[in-house]
């Protein structure tokens, strides 16, 4: 008798974005992810997710701390900065507080980097919000592509992955929830068709 393995152990940590501010919960990039996966036959958990809406890099370490968590997962998302810029912090301090925390996902994935799909910060300053704020969208996306620049470099030279749904949120800047600001399920949708292959690239057997 054939024993099926155990399903897949998932962890995801971010900030709004990952916790799916403003939309139902089975609309969260994760939680959409998780049933696409399972769609195509793969036995894997509902998502652990470390995310709260506004957190910055030390924010999210800080709340890596306060959790209980369950290691290795045989897969953990990283999507984090958005923060960090908001509240104009500088790319160096990004570089150091970011790096710290691929080090702890990679940990967290039983040292296997090729468990780990960093993901990309999308650009807010197409939102109505920032047009509302008065805030300079070029500026912000500069910073953004800063902050993401950062991000891919670092997970490339770890070994783990990088999926870049940037230029999804500039395409469609129209695919916001209520607040003007957030994504709304259908962009998150989106997300998850540039990040599935990604995923499954990650899941598959160990270089």
């Amino acid at each position: 008798m054939t024993i099926a393995p155990p399903p897949l152990h998932y962890l995801t940590l971010g900030d709004s974005y990952t916790i799916g501010e403003a939309v139902p919960a089975e609309a969260r990039w994760p939680a959409v992810l998780v049933e696409r996966l399972r769609r195509a036959g793969v036995a894997i958990e509902d998502p652990r997710i470390v995310a709260v809406t506004g957190w910055t890099t030390d924010e999210l370490a800080h709340g890596m701390d306060d959790s209980v968590l369950a290691p290795p997962y045989d897969l953990v998302t990283l999507q984090i900065g958005v923060n960090n810029q908001y509240r104009g912090r500088s790319a160096e301090d990004y570089r150091g507080e970011f790096a710290s925390l691929l080090a702890r996902a990679i940990a967290l994935a039983g040292d296997r980097p090729q468990r780990v799909v960093v993901v990309s910060i999308p650009d807010w300053g197409v939102t109505r919000f920032a047009r509302d704020q008065g805030r300079d969208p070029a500026a912000i996306a500069a910073a953004l592509d800063a902050f993401n620049a950062i991000a891919n470099e670092q997970a490339r030279r770890a070994s783990a992955h990088f999926v870049d749904i940037t230029p999804i949120s500039r395409r469609h800047p129209e695919l916001l929830t209520d607040d003007g600001l957030h994504p709304s399920a259908a962009q998150y949708a989106l997300w998850v068709e540039a990040i599935l292959p990604i995923v499954r690239k990650a899941l598959g057997p160990a270089p």
